[in-house]
């Protein structure tokens, strides 16, 4: 199935979570900020969060400067 990550269309397997989809891009342990269809997912959902046909997901990666 096809969602797009940050304006870009990507396939998933079907019944794919957050968590899932975030270790498929390389993402874990990283601070992240994840928004599904313009609305901020909690981290603590990202492993019970399924993701659905034509989602749009946006991930943000903080990073640290000074």
């Amino acid at each position: 199935m096809h969602i797009l990550v940050n304006g870009t269309d990507t396939e998933i397997v079907p019944g794919t979570t957050l968590d899932r989809l975030i270790e498929t891009l390389g993402l874990t342990g990283q601070r992240l900020a994840v928004e599904v269809n313009e609305e901020l997912v909690p981290r603590s959902r990202f492993p019970v969060y399924p993701l659905s046909v034509a989602d749009k997901v946006e991930i943000i990666q903080a990073v640290g400067g000074g």
